[in-house]
């Protein structure tokens, strides 16, 4: 314990459970109702377009985040664009974006500064090296992430289960949709600091799925993902600082841990 109080007081770590808190909500609460419409997936693939983002910054020596959060929303609605208007289904859709932005993430990085510390940073993630002005912006994209949700929970409560029943009581189900990509890809660019482009997909859908083993309501389940979100990420940046792991991949192994746990217990009962 004497270890855990002594990190706290340095400014890096209180700076990293200050972004990671918010942030870990993000993805629990969209978490819940992307796995429910079997959506979860869309995360890993606007995470690969969130790796062109990287490329990019790297070519222009600019901040990536700053670049990842328009690109990557453009993306979803490219990603929905094709699976409404383009006749493709939206797994498909996804694959094919993920795709492209690999490719081209690989060529800017390679063509910028190539494969360096900053590149795999945002690949696997490094929250504890996430600054001040970083940590500003994730705050209040995650309150405005939160705020949405909030706002519209009874309308997303209702598509997430049946949406076509959505459509007859009036609920404007493509604009929603967007609403819920356009907060993915927010929570997915704000998600590169805290587990990297190739983790963070993970940190949606490990706490949600946990969650909705043992909820018995849904209310009960999103509050349950942020809560195995928020102890996931706060155990994996202390275990990392105390053991010299990479953070990204130790919030990942929390979750799954508390997966595995929470899977037996129901198995047991």
């Amino acid at each position: 314990m004497n270890a855990v109080f002594e990190a706290l007081q340095y400014p890096f770590i209180q700076r990293a459970i200050i972004s990671g808190v918010f942030i870990g909500c993000c993805c629990a609460f969209l978490g819940v109702f992307l796995v429910l419409r079997r959506l979860s997936l869309i995360g890993d693939g606007l995470a690969h377009v969130s790796l062109a983002a990287v490329g990019l910054g790297l070519l222009l020596n600019m901040q990536p985040l700053w670049i990842a959060i328009p690109l990557v929303m453009a993306a979803s609605m490219w990603i929905l664009w094709l699976a409404d208007k383009a006749d493709v289904y939206a797994d498909a859709a996804i694959g094919l974006v993920s795709a492209v932005s690999v490719a081209v993430g690989i060529t800017l990085a390679s063509v910028g500064k190539g494969f360096n510390v900053d590149l795999f940073s945002f690949l696997f993630g490094n929250i504890l090296a996430i600054s001040l002005p970083e940590v500003i912006l994730s705050v209040i994209l995650s309150v405005v992430v939160i705020g949405t949700v909030i706002l519209l929970y009874h309308e997303l409560f209702v598509i997430a289960f049946e949406e076509e029943y959505a459509k007859v009581l009036g609920i404007p189900v493509e604009r929603i949709n967007h609403v819920l990509v356009l907060c993915t890809a927010l929570t997915v660019s704000l998600g590169m600091r805290v587990v990297g482009t190739m983790l963070i997909s993970s940190l949606i859908i490990f706490p949600a799925v946990t969650a909705l083993q043992i909820a018995r309501g849904f209310r009960l389940a999103m509050l349950l993902a942020a809560v195995f979100s928020i102890v996931s990420v706060l155990a994996g940046i202390f275990f990392s600082y105390l053991w010299n792991l990479p953070t990204g991949a130790t919030i990942v192994l929390v979750n799954f841990a508390f997966f595995v746990i929470v899977f037996l217990y129901k198995r047991l009962r």
